[in-house]
């Protein structure tokens, strides 16, 4: 049998050393941020609809605070809460903002995502009809083609007000259509109403002559601010700096209401007259910690949406809302 020289296998062990400690480290290194708990990035949504989001996006504060830390901050735009909720379960975004039903009725559909924050408390819906065009009630939309954004805040508007008068969606026609779709089609007369959104709603109302002839704040579910479920579990201190920088956001609209709606009419290509009115008199700010009045206003939709048949006959919705509300991450960060 022949020897190795020594020298070589001296060599050899050394070569073989310096390889496995290379592999270590590449190992180490790309695994080191999950080892910390640390996301390599952090995916938000803005909206217009949510004027706190357009502020933290507008400042770069989520790319100042993460950046520090070697976490990428990347931004995606909800038209709606249909497309924000689309967007979690797609796991396209980790954080999404939506109004509360919405994401009730995603839970119940088992997208994995709970209520962290309230962006805000607003009046961003209510039924529009066109200057002239006989309709001044609920009532008188049975058999009118109204034009509606399913899985959205109006068109749970809609169902509410329906209910409230006795009628179902099925006495009229409803028209799916992404919200500003929805208002031009209102004002080009393709339909006889519209579940109208703010800002599209007030830019209708000043500049078109729609009527809001139906308002119920009550009605107006809160924005939620909603995480996926699985970036909650992996990463529950982010969450809280997530929080934190809405936070930052939320004040500085409050301390600064001129320029936020200033901001506001720049990203959502509105006038300033339509921004004041979406952000100034049909927005509150005031209360950022999810509670009873949200469990009890996403409770009160969502029996409403059980006997409309938009969540399932056996769906428990006080269990649901308690599955989707936690109020855990705020109340650690909001004094």
């Amino acid at each position: 049998m022949k020897r190795v020289p020594l020298i070589d296998l001296r060599s050899f062990l050394a070569i073989a050393a310096f390889g496995i400690i290379i592999i270590l480290a590449v190992g180490c290194s790309s695994d080191s941020q999950a080892d910390e708990g640390k996301p390599s990035e952090i995916r938000l949504d803005y909206a217009y609809y949510s004027p706190t989001s357009l502020v933290l996006k507008e400042f770069g504060w989520a790319e100042e605070v993460f950046g520090e830390e070697d976490i990428d901050v990347k931004w995606k735009l909800s038209q709606g809460s249909n497309k924000a909720i689309e967007f979690l379960n797609s796991d396209s975004v980790d954080f999404g903002s939506t109004a509360g039903a919405a994401a009730l009725i995603a839970k119940s559909n088992d997208v994995p995502l709970e209520n962290v924050y309230i962006y805000s408390q607003p009046e961003w819906t209510a039924l529009v009809t066109n200057e002239g065009s006989g309709i001044e009630s609920i009532e008188d939309l049975e058999g009118k083609k109204v034009a509606a954004t399913f899985g959205t805040d109006p068109y749970i508007f809609l169902v509410r007000a329906l209910d409230s008068k006795g009628l179902t969606i099925d006495d009229i026609e409803i028209v799916n259509l992404q919200h500003a779709d929805g208002g031009n089609t209102l004002v080009n007369g393709d339909v006889d109403a519209w579940a109208g959104l703010d800002p599209h709603m007030a830019k209708h109302e000043l500049e078109s002559g729609a009527e809001l002839f139906y308002r119920d704040i009550n009605l107006n579910t809160y924005g939620f601010l909603n995480v996926r479920e699985e970036f909650a579990d992996q990463h529950p201190e982010y969450v809280e700096k997530v929080i934190e920088l809405y936070e930052r956001a939320r004040q500085w609209i409050l301390d600064n209401p001129e320029e936020a709606a200033e901001l506001l009419a720049e990203e959502a290509d509105i006038s300033i007259d339509v921004a004041k009115i979406q952000l100034v008199e049909r927005t509150d700010l005031s209360n950022p910690i999810p509670g009873d009045e949200h469990i009890e206003s996403i409770q009160a939709a969502g029996n409403v949406l059980k006997n409309a048949g938009d969540l399932e006959a056996g769906d428990d919705v006080e269990a649901l809302t308690n599955e989707l509300i936690n109020p855990e991450y705020a109340e650690a960060v909001i004094e």
